[in-house]
């Protein structure tokens, strides 16, 4: 066999073991309840396992290496300030959400979950939180298929579209029968396989290279060999701080604000078995997060140590991952680290698919759609789930942006309009729903305005001026704002209490 035809060998058993999950996960569904949020009886490991899945799509396996092969662990705040981030949502957003969400009339979206959380009778906050979530995951959707039509046509030299449509293919079929089960099950399978690539690809790097000093060394002699052709260009690439200011430090670590908003990620925090499973869920979810960010930082490192000992030319740094897979590993291995990218990138967007999947069905056609059987609401998600997916598609035929100018935007969006709300709605009971629905609109206006502008986005990554803005909004609405509801105020020391 040819190594493409090893490599095509493995892609296929992987796509087959994802259909394979998403038809157990049909079998398990019987109401929107099951289809959206998996009866609230995901355990720990599954929901941490899915929440890493869904959030290090491939910029974890070919953008962070990358970055680190390029211009050295300075890049590496990005990781820093996400895994700060993860710790804190899950330590604090975790075991709330899921009370909260319990107690608030059974709620199994965010935006139903705001609606009843402020007992908002005119339908306003979960509506606009239903359309901004459509909004930026349409984006975040189409996003994803555009990595996976690139990761085709430079992998295997197929066209870009062929590459792309078989990636939403695929994805689809588990997603639209599976439901939030299957996106979950399949982010535990893809989880795992991400973490073996990332373990093994820096581990066989090291070893061919014969240890850490031949290691150190080789990256010294690269960045000396760099700045003696390219004199204007210094580079020290084991630096934690070279070469970036306060500001871009912080801008980077930003990206960490950026959890407490992100529906697809959120939702595992409600689908948990009880408050009482996110402890055990935290350091199953921050020990996966760990270990994948060093063996992605590690690779970055490595390879230049690797290529620069092995001369070979490296036309893209982002495809560092993979052509250490492809040099030190048998073909079918090598596949397989492949199928690990196309797991990145798939477990992400099925999770998106699914989230906006209930913000049509839940959040907003049984707002204004007739009451209907637990079956048909099933059916009514999975046609959601297929009409985003086709709006996606289309917008990935010719996509307008790179990949990261996408998912920069849309984790921005999510992170400044709903990160502060959440964070006040469980943590101070004078949060109201008008401070929360101007905190909601002033964040995502502020991403939109603030990321469009080239000299404000270059300067600071939009999510903070968006975050500070909904927070500082949200807060100063509701304290000019009637009192809460005394119901408010009852639901919100139950919560407290079941999460003591």
């Amino acid at each position: 066999m040819s190594m493409q035809a090893y490599q095509l060998t493995a892609i296929g058993l992987y796509f087959a073991a994802m259909i394979a999950i998403g038809i157990y996960a049909y079998r398990q569904t019987s109401d929107l309840d099951d289809y959206m949020l998996a009866g609230r009886k995901l355990r720990p490991g599954v929901a941490a396992l899915s929440a890493g899945a869904s959030d290090m799509s491939g910029w974890l396996l070919l953008g962070v290496p990358g970055a680190i092969y390029a211009s050295g662990l300075g890049e590496s705040w990005i990781v820093i300030g996400l895994v700060i981030g993860a710790y804190l949502n899950w330590r604090f957003v975790a075991p709330r959400l899921r009370a909260y969400t319990a107690i608030s009339n059974n709620s199994i979206t965010v935006p139903s979950y705001l609606e009843n959380r402020f007992k908002d009778t005119s339908r306003v906050l979960r509506i606009s939180a239903g359309l901004i979530i459509l909004g930026f995951f349409t984006f975040y959707v189409s996003a994803g298929m555009v990595a996976g039509g690139v990761f085709f046509e430079s992998t295997f030299d197929t066209s870009y579209l062929f590459g792309m449509l078989l990636v939403a293919g695929i994805t689809l079929s588990y997603t639209l029968f599976g439901g939030f089960l299957g996106a979950s099950l399949t982010d535990v399978a893809q989880g795992l396989l991400m973490l073996a690539a990332l373990i093994a690809v820096p581990v066989a790097a090291f070893l061919a290279l014969g240890g850490l000093d031949a290691v150190t060394t080789g990256i010294n002699a690269a960045d000396a060999a760099q700045n003696a052709a390219s004199p204007g260009e210094e580079l020290q690439r084991m630096s934690l701080f070279f070469g970036g200011s306060v500001v871009a430090v912080i801008s980077a670590a930003a990206w960490g604000l950026g959890y407490f908003g992100q529906p697809h990620i959120i939702v595992r925090f409600m689908a948990l078995r009880s408050p009482d499973d996110a402890r055990a869920g935290r350091r199953i979810g921050i020990s996966w997060m760990v270990v994948s960010s060093l063996g992605a930082i590690s690779t970055g490192l490595i390879g230049i140590a690797y290529f620069f000992e092995n001369p070979e030319t490296l036309a893209n740094p982002e495809t560092v991952f993979l052509r250490l897979s492809q040099i030190l590993f048998h073909p079918f291995i090598a596949g397989l680290v492949l199928a690990a990218v196309l797991a990145a990138i798939m477990s992400t967007l099925s999770s998106q698919l699914i989230v906006c999947s209930s913000a049509l069905v839940e959040d907003i056609y049984k707002i204004f759609g007739k009451q209907a059987t637990p079956q048909k609401y099933v059916m009514y998600g999975r046609a959601a789930v297929l009409a985003v997916a086709i709006v996606a598609i289309l917008i990935a035929v010719n996509p307008s942006g790179t990949i990261l100018e996408l998912v920069g935007f849309a984790w921005a969006g999510f992170g400044a309009a709903f990160g502060p709300i959440i964070l006040l709605s469980l943590y101070w009971r004078g949060l109201t729903s008008h401070g929360a629905l101007a905190g909601m609109i002033t964040g995502a206006v502020t991403v939109g305005i603030w990321g469009s502008v080239d000299a404000l986005s270059s300067a600071m990554y939009e999510i903070v001026p968006g975050f500070i803005a909904c927070a500082a909004v949200a807060v100063v609405v509701s304290l000019l704002a009637p009192r809460p509801q005394e119901r408010i105020g009852v639901e919100f020391a139950e919560m407290e209490e079941a999460c003591r």
